[in-house]
């Protein structure tokens, strides 16, 4: 950092940080918004609409089985993207990644939003549906680790709060998508909305994207990812590599993977929790005799409060830690999970309410807010990108395999499905009980592998 000459910092450099900062939170969680409204509004159209527009000539619940499925395959290409554009970030900068993947993800919920049905081109419908929810998952395994980086990296205190407004963009988007789809639905009639009221929310995702791209071309690179390039291709010029440098998912497998494994145990129950109460719980209301509407507003409200309870939970790690307050999330959600489904089973509508609001907007914040710095915290600066994107990803996928494998449980009953729910968590519990407290590192450091709360030089640092 540019110090004055009585090397105090110089106020100059100071502001153009804060600035940069801001810039980057805003940055930050106006992507994660717009990745995860498109994202998500075809999660929420996979439970309410496509069993009924790509899958009308199945049976109901085979039909509900299916579009789950195609919602899934968007989680199963996470990963991929994560490798994808977390090699090309650790190598080339985290902005030029995000630029493409908020690009990807306007265009391919765009052409979703003009997909013709199977009545006008067949068999191609639903796997014309199929592949766009590819290129969805795909850019959102790339814009989460690039866009969480861009806040942790340019902050200097409080890191759980900045990050954490990356993922209060998910509920964000979600309340978003929840309300255009309110409003399509109830400015249209029943057969007006499965015939084009659905496609409305997602033809809007044109004018997100050029909000969003006006936005992250205002931001600079990362602070401790410039130091780390410049340092790298210091070391080089000066003939101190032996060798090209590893790829960086080959730099996380080899130095890193049992903070992988331990990342991906650590959120595995929170995407389940996410996959349940957005995705299934509502499919198993809409089920149940529910009004789509009532459905959807529950959803909205619970997605309001779940904004303020990632920020409030992540700012609250930045004090006592990210060990303590996953823990508690955790460990509450096993318990809840036997109580939503009798909560809906009541046929209230208030009920309904309080049971999709205490999970998303009480419990699940607990264990997801923290995520965000937690995984920065996990892995080195030059795969940072890589590993914190494959960890969360593949913890990921937790919130694409519930949905189906629940709907496909709901034949025995609601307590298989509690029951997968708590075992998840209990995974979560184990994972995070191994895993040392990281909310003091510092991130221009080399962490040890299994989080031990000690750190050594980068390669690049020496």
């Amino acid at each position: 950092m540019t110090q004055g000459g009585d090397g105090t910092r110089s106020p100059e450099r100071s502001a153009h940080s804060a600035t940069q900062l801001r810039r980057a939170v805003l940055s930050s969680y106006l992507g994660s918004v717009i990745e995860y409204y498109d994202f998500l509004l075809y999660a929420t159209a996979s439970a309410v609409v496509f069993s009924q527009v790509f899958f009308a000539n199945l049976d109901p619940l085979v039909g509900t089985i299916a579009s789950l499925g195609t919602f899934t395959t968007g989680y199963l290409a996470r990963p991929l993207g994560g490798v994808i554009f977390g090699h090309f970030g650790d190598r080339l900068g985290r902005k030029q990644m995000l630029v493409i993947t908020m690009t990807m993800m306007g265009v391919a919920s765009t052409l979703i939003g003009l997909l013709p049905t199977p009545g006008q081109i067949g068999a191609w419908a639903p796997v014309l549906l199929v592949l766009l929810r590819v290129v969805q998952g795909i850019a959102v395994g790339g814009e989460w680790g690039g866009a969480v980086l861009m806040s942790a990296e340019h902050a200097k205190t409080r890191r759980g709060l900045w990050a954490s407004f990356t993922n209060a963009g998910a509920p964000s988007g979600m309340v978003l998508s929840t309300v255009m789809l309110t409003l399509t639905n109830a400015l249209t009639t029943e057969d007006e909305f499965l015939a084009w009221g659905w496609r409305v929310p997602f033809l809007l995702s044109v004018v997100l994207l050029a909000v969003g791209l006006f936005v992250r071309m205002k931001v600079t690179e990362t602070p401790v990812f410039a130091t780390a390039e410049q340092q790298a291709t210091t070391g080089k010029a000066a003939g101190k590599a032996a060798g090209a440098e590893k790829p960086p998912f080959v730099q996380v497998l080899r130095n890193h993977p049992r903070n992988l494994a331990l990342a991906v145990g650590v959120g595995f129950s929170a995407f389940v929790a996410q996959g349940t109460l957005t995705t299934y719980l509502i499919a198993y209301a809409v089920g149940e005799g529910f009004a789509r509407q009532t459905v959807l507003n529950a959803l909205t409200v619970s997605s309001v409060g779940a904004i303020a309870g990632i920020i409030g939970f992540s700012a609250l790690s930045d004090r006592v830690g990210r060990r303590p307050v996953v823990l508690s999330g955790a460990v509450t959600m096993a318990v809840l999970g036997f109580v939503l489904f009798p909560l809906v089973d009541t046929g209230s509508a208030v009920l309904l309410t309080v049971a999709v609001v205490l999970g998303q907007s009480v419990v699940h914040p607990a264990m997801y807010g923290p995520l965000a710095a937690l995984y920065t915290e996990m892995f080195g600066t030059r795969a940072r990108y890589t590993g914190a994107s494959l960890g969360y990803q593949m913890a990921g996928l937790g919130a694409g395999v519930a949905p189906p494998v629940f709907a496909a449980a709901s034949a025995v009953g609601t307590v298989l499905t509690s029951t997968l729910i708590a075992a998840c968590c209990v995974l979560t519990v184990v994972c995070i009980l191994i895993t040392k407290e990281s909310h003091r590192n510092d991130l221009a450091h080399e962490p040890e592998d299994g989080g031990r709360g000690r750190t050594r030089t980068s390669p690049q640092n020496v």
